[in-house]
């Protein structure tokens, strides 16, 4: 896990738009979050990046959908969307005040 951990910090994905503008875009944070996460830093993670969390339910529930195709998965699916742009548009907004 070690390696892998190293790989990612070493690998990071400059932000584009960070790059040109100025000013951090609604998915700046995901990548340290995902490493924080990895080294087993819930909270580090939850303060850099707070819709990970819901992101990887929302995810984790999508395969878990797909391959046994609940009735109603597609209405959980979208509130966890919603739920998840929420998250983030209010986590964007916090970061550029």
């Amino acid at each position: 896990m070690d390696k892998i951990i190293a790989f990612l910090e070493d690998n990071l994905l400059t932000c584009s738009w960070k790059q040109y503008l100025g000013q951090e875009c609604m998915g700046c944070g995901m990548q340290r979050a995902i490493i924080l996460l990895l080294k087993g830093d819930i909270i580090g993670s939850f303060k850099m990046y707070p819709a990970l969390f819901t992101l990887l339910l929302m995810f984790i529930y999508l395969a878990f959908h797909l391959k046994y195709d609940y009735k109603k998965g597609h209405l959980i699916l979208r509130y966890l969307f919603i739920l998840n742009v929420i998250i983030i548009l209010v986590n964007y907004l916090i970061k550029i005040t």
